[in-house]
């Protein structure tokens, strides 16, 4: 009886609040367009228990490291372990990144994001007549493995773990770590750390791709099947809702297309014989952090909970930790802004204290610097400090999932769950998503989001300080990094001399068994690490894949 009481004088007061507001609202005259989450529903003025009131808090919430994990998946969160301390650096030389990871790991850095230049993720050769223009300039040349034992020269690799931002060419790069590891010293139960080998993702996001999406979907799963049985502490994959929503998703496609890529990787994983147990848990994620704060909040609780409940319900899982959603957050790019570059520290400030908030296993934080140049030291520095400060100044580490019990998060956390569902049954409606990206569907559907939103900008209904509102005429008072010219020549005789000084008969040979296990459907993993320690370089293996897969050719958007 008194809860029924309780109800009605919660709705009385609602209608009385309403009233209230109506008449605020006229006075202020010409009424303004409703509000409305980013990804298009209503938004209430103000939400109450009766929002939230669906929720059966052990079903939907439970306690941080109970299914379903909504609020977080350690019961001890921040409080036992923060999250890691990620930057992203790769540039110029392999002796030039070197260096900037020995500083950033001297100002406390905890994790290295390895960035790698197009040459090297496209299996191109420096020497190729169409890398020339492109050698080091979005991240490292790392043509062989004489590179990358440079890139981690003295650096502790036992200790700090590196994320290979690599997928087209994630075997070969994958391959010259383990040899690099090994030459150090390392056994294989030892190396830890992460490749992105998340190729679908560039089929509908970035274009970074080699192989037609049959062929790439088993070599993803072929690496997999050669973590799980050799490098345990290894996460094989890195599935990557970040470049989907940098490619100009919104926040429920982002969440949607990922989870479509995990499933087919799955599945293709399970066709193999593979058990649920013996892989998920390796299995890692990469989201984007955008600037609206309480959204992006519910888009890592909505995660968690969509991921456990489909590896339960679905799957079949029984191990807690195939259940658990492992994901890094990084700073969106593409909401950095080129004026007014100092803005941009505050936008990462909201990127960082986003992250806390929602609960993430690592972090990256962009340079303030980043939409005009790669970040120079001093920004990169600061971007470093920015997370420092929001560990151990802002008492976000203090208190696990902070925002759980928002009326206005909760409902935030159901809906993009539910329209994530919605997105995930029409990709099953299309035939799973490799039919999906093969058909051009998912590129256009975040074609028109991404149009949608550029349109909003331009035409100021979307505010970007500095940008559309509270513009100047300022030129940047910053010093911006700039490319070493000399990178290409200087890299592309690294090359010439590898090839002079290697057993000819040797790499040969290797790359005929590399050849010939691809033509036969074996796992391609073994043959590459022979090619790979037979000083093959990450152009020659992708070359001989292309002889037996060919390329692919996307499909022209209608």
């Amino acid at each position: 009886m008194a809860e029924e009481t309780g109800k009605e004088e919660l709705q009385e007061a609602r209608r009385e609040y309403e009233s209230r507001l109506a008449d605020a609202l006229a006075r202020q005259g010409e009424p303004k367009p409703a509000p409305e989450t980013s990804y298009g529903i209503p938004l209430k003025s103000v939400y109450t228990p009766e929002d939230a009131a669906d929720n059966d808090y052990m079903r939907d919430l439970g306690f941080p490291g109970t299914y379903p994990f909504t609020r977080g998946i350690r019961p001890d969160m921040y409080r036992g372990r923060l999250w890691t301390m990620r930057q992203y650096a790769g540039y110029d030389t392999v002796v030039e990144t070197n260096s900037r990871f020995r500083h950033l790991l001297d100002q406390g850095l905890t994790g290295m994001n390895v960035a790698f230049d197009l040459p090297t993720q496209l299996g191109v050769d420096p020497d190729h007549p169409q890398a020339t223009s492109e050698v080091g300039k979005v991240g490292i040349p790392c043509p062989s493995v004489r590179q990358m034992e440079t890139l981690f020269h003295e650096l502790p690799l036992d200790r700090v773990t590196p994320s290979l931002t690599v997928n087209a060419s994630a075997q070969s790069v994958l391959s010259m770590y383990v040899v690099t590891a090994q030459e150090r010293g390392l056994p294989l139960e030892q190396i830890g750390g992460t490749t992105q080998n998340d190729i679908l993702k560039e089929f509908i996001a970035r274009g970074n791709y080699i192989f037609p999406p049959g062929p790439s979907l088993k070599m993803t799963v072929d690496l997999f099947e050669y973590c799980a049985q050799h490098l345990p502490r290894w996460n094989f994959i890195n599935i990557c809702g970040y470049h989907v929503r940098e490619a100009g998703s919104s926040l429920v496609q982002e969440l949607a297309f990922a989870f479509g890529n995990a499933q087919a990787y799955l599945d293709e994983a399970l066709s193999r014989g593979m058990a649920i147990d013996d892989f998920a848990p390796r299995i890692a994620f990469n989201f984007s952090v955008f600037n609206n704060v309480l959204e992006e909040v519910a888009k890592f609780r909505a995660a968690r909970r969509l991921w456990a409940r489909m590896l339960r319900e679905r799957y079949g899982a029984k191990n807690p930790r195939s259940l658990t959603f492992r994901t890094g957050a990084g700073s969106g790019g593409s909401t950095l802004v080129a004026q007014q570059p100092q803005n941009n520290v505050v936008r990462v400030t909201l990127h960082t204290v986003i992250a806390a908030m929602a609960g993430v296993q690592s972090m990256h934080t962009a340079s303030m610097d980043e939409a005009h140049a790669l970040p120079s030291e001093e920004a990169a520095t600061l971007a470093l400090r920015t997370q420092q400060i929001v560990a151990y100044e802002s008492g976000l580490a203090d208190v696990i999932d902070p925002l759980g019990g928002s009326y206005y998060v909760e409902k935030l956390t159901d809906q993009i769950e539910e329209q994530a569902e919605e997105y995930l049954k029409r990709i099953e409606e299309r035939g799973g998503m490799v039919a999906a990206i093969e058909s051009g569907w998912v590129v256009r559907e975040i074609g028109e989001e991404a149009y949608r939103f550029q349109r909003e900008v331009e035409q100021g209904d979307r505010v970007v300080v500095g940008l559309n509102r509270f513009t100047t005429d300022e030129s940047p008072p910053i010093e911006l990094h700039r490319p070493d010219p000399t990178v290409a020549s200087g890299v592309k005789a690294e090359v010439d001399e590898l090839r002079k000084q290697r057993d000819n008969k040797a790499f040969l040979r290797a790359l005929d068994d590399l050849k010939a296990v691809a033509s036969e459907g074996g796992n391609l993993m073994y043959p590459t690490l022979e090619a790979i320690r037979s000083l093959a370089t990450v152009g020659e293996v992708s070359g001989a894949l292309r002889e037996i897969f060919g390329e692919w050719q996307a499909p022209a958007v209608q």
